[in-house]
């Protein structure tokens, strides 16, 4: 998809016109379901006149040109693409172009791969020019012909920007993506000169019927790609199954097999609570699945946390395999071929709650456009309306729709040191009808702490000692924070001990999309795993999916217990989804909510809360923090 498509001429001809960005915003809105930002517009007026100043000037005019070309089954955008054809070859020769406004970036300590531009931690722009040529490279259909090559060009950068940059990628494989800048393509400069520095040169223009079939060709994974999907996977220590998930993957595969055998429609539902693999089980059907060289599946999640894990741990290979799904499909689905395995299934926009039809038009949808779904799902981790779906509710659709429909619950637990005690227990701490016994459990290190002092210690300390531990809270605290940093201390806490009155306060994780936000500080997808995380605290967004060592949640005052069992306070809520929402509709979200935080560690557990009569309740069914050993 983009948002214009034509010749350079044409282009050319139309783009300092106002009539022309408005028709591009509104068929961004058509394309994406909702507008472009300010920032992206503005992007779109600076920098298209210069790069089609430059083209015609290397008399590149009737060349297909592609803005905005999203590539099939990925959230990225090739700022332009151009299509051409060298003579006396088959080859169709397409022209990734990055397009930057910077004028000033420094290097990074992460290496030459990543640069600070301002307050943001962003990718070297060849690096990002290579992602897109790899795609194009392993996802289009080898019977295209498609010859791939990319540039980068920074239409205001000075000359020892450009300079910096290029010393930067000397090293490494993104040398074959130049950096242009303004004095490369200085007026004057002759047209051959130009085009061979845009990597344009000998191009023609392709015959239409070319541009069509580069446009409607179905993108797939390669042989090759799977084949390295595969060998990561199969490799990874994370991806191994034992037991009950070794079962839920065979009977996984006995559906796949029936329907390459074409006894198409089947709708597999795997259940279990939180640590019971079912992570694990999706990604290494997903490497069973890349051992065939005319494979074409999907690993999907709901929350974009837990597929950049994924896509990070399987490697750039899989980009566009392992994607986020929030409310439109994956492109290059098949009917009779392709599976999809949607984990975090929980979290899928079914629209529950205020829909118009039977049955989520997310998975109906999905079910149509493809021979196998396998959702992964528990349904005690369902913590926002409009989320979230049941088995029943999928055995029905199965019905209505004709699939075959197989259940498989995971009884077995592997987090929170493999202790069912403490998962029953928080199950029971955490249901309307609370009325948990004074934990005792040997085989998880779970207790209660006084103050938000004393978890900010417990939590230092085990990072001290090489364990991976985080801060986790309700959604309380106002979000005020910009995406990078230097983060506000939003969640603010006072507290009394007998020395006095105190005050604890932390910024939420950033919310930035980076591996890195900026000052040691990773990006929200990153925060339960990346060094630094321990400094802010998460939200359940960011937790969810997620494990780490230790875990150590804040309950807010959203949820307060009473002389008649757990009470939710929505407007002690700073999601203003759920502000509106009366506390009886409310309890269930808060509950699963805190559910998931307290499930995030496999070792061990401290509980607080900011109010005193539930910490109070706390304190009657856990030992203090005094009382551990070994903290």
């Amino acid at each position: 998809m983009h948002i214009f498509g034509g010749t350079v001429a044409q282009a050319a001809a139309k783009v300092t016109d106002p009539q022309f960005i408005r028709e591009c915003t509104r068929r961004y809105r058509t394309i994406h379901g909702r507008p472009p930002g300010e920032e992206e517009v503005r992007s779109w007026v600076n920098s298209w006149p210069p790069l089609l100043e430059v083209l015609i000037a290397a008399e590149l005019s009737e060349l297909h040109l592609l803005l905005e070309y999203e590539l099939p089954g990925t959230s990225q955008r090739i700022d332009a693409l151009l299509l051409g054809h060298r003579p006396r070859t088959e080859s169709l020769v397409a022209v990734a172009v990055e397009l930057k406004q910077w004028q000033y970036a420094a290097p990074h300590d992460a290496g030459s791969g990543m640069l600070h531009v301002g307050k943001r931690e962003v990718l070297h722009p060849a690096r990002q020019v290579g992602g897109y040529v790899n795609y194009l490279n392993e996802w289009v259909p080898p019977e295209l012909h498609l010859d791939v090559e990319g540039i980068a060009y920074l239409h205001k950068a000075p000359s020892d920007l450009i300079d910096g940059l290029r010393e930067l990628q000397e090293a490494g494989p993104s040398a074959a993506y130049p950096i242009l800048g303004p004095d490369d393509v200085a007026p004057g400069t002759p047209s051959d000169q130009l085009a061979e520095r845009l990597h344009c040169q000998g191009l023609r223009p392709a015959a239409p019927q070319r541009v069509a079939d580069f446009l409607e060709t179905r993108h797939r994974p390669s042989p090759k790609l799977l084949a390295r999907v595969a060998d990561v996977i199969s490799g990874h220590e994370t991806f191994r199954l034992i037991g009950e998930q070794d079962k839920a993957r065979q009977r996984i595969n006995s559906a796949i097999k029936a329907a390459r055998q074409g006894h198409r429609g089947h709708i597999v539902v795997v259940t279990g609570g939180p640590g019971t693999g079912k992570t694990a089980i999706a990604t290494r059907i997903l490497g069973d699945l890349c051992q065939d060289p005319g494979a074409n599946p999907r690993l999907l999640s709901p929350t974009g946390t837990l597929s950049q894990q994924l896509g990070r741990a399987v490697g750039d290979s899989a980009r566009g395999m392992i994607a986020t799904l929030t409310t439109r499909l994956p492109r290059e689905l098949n009917k009779d071929t392709s599976v999809v395995l949607l984990d975090e299934a929980h979290r899928a926009r079914t629209g529950h709650g205020w829909r118009t039809t039977e049955f989520p038009k997310l998975l109906t949808d999905l079910v149509t456009h493809c021979a196998v779904l396998v959702l992964f799902l528990d349904e005690g981790q369902i913590v926002r309306p409009g989320e979230g779906t049941t088995v029943n509710e999928l055995r029905r659709m199965a019905g209505r729709q004709g699939c075959t429909f197989a259940h498989i619950d995971l009884p077995a637990q592997f987090r929170c040191s493999g202790s069912r005690p403490y998962l029953d227990w928080v199950d029971v701490l955490l249901s309307p009808e609370a009325c948990p016994p004074r934990w005792n459990g040997e085989d998880y290190d779970l207790a209660l702490a006084e103050n938000p002092a004393q978890l900010e210690e417990w939590v230092t300390d085990h990072v001290r000692h090489g364990r991976s531990a985080r801060i986790t809270a309700g959604y309380c605290w106002r979000w005020d924070s910009p995406d990078v940093p230097p983060l506000l201390p939003d969640v603010s806490i006072p507290w009394n001990d007998a020395s006095g009155e105190h005050l604890w306060e932390r910024p939420w994780n950033s919310r930035a999309d980076m591996i890195v936000a900026g000052d040691g500080v990773p990006g929200r997808a990153f925060w339960a795993t990346d060094e630094g995380g321990e400094q802010q605290v998460g939200c359940v967004y960011t937790a969810q999916g997620m494990e780490y060592d230790y875990s150590a949640v804040i309950l807010g005052k959203d949820l307060t217990w009473t002389a008649q069992g757990w009470q939710a306070q929505p407007g002690e809520s700073r999601d203003p989804v759920m502000k509106h929402l009366t506390a009886e509709q409310y309890l269930r979200y808060a509950l699963n909510t805190y559910r998931v935080l307290a499930t995030r560690g496999t070792r061990g557990a401290r509980l607080y809360s900011t109010d005193p009569a539930t910490q109070a309740f706390l304190r009657t069914v856990l030992p203090g923090h005094s009382d551990d050993e070994g903290n």
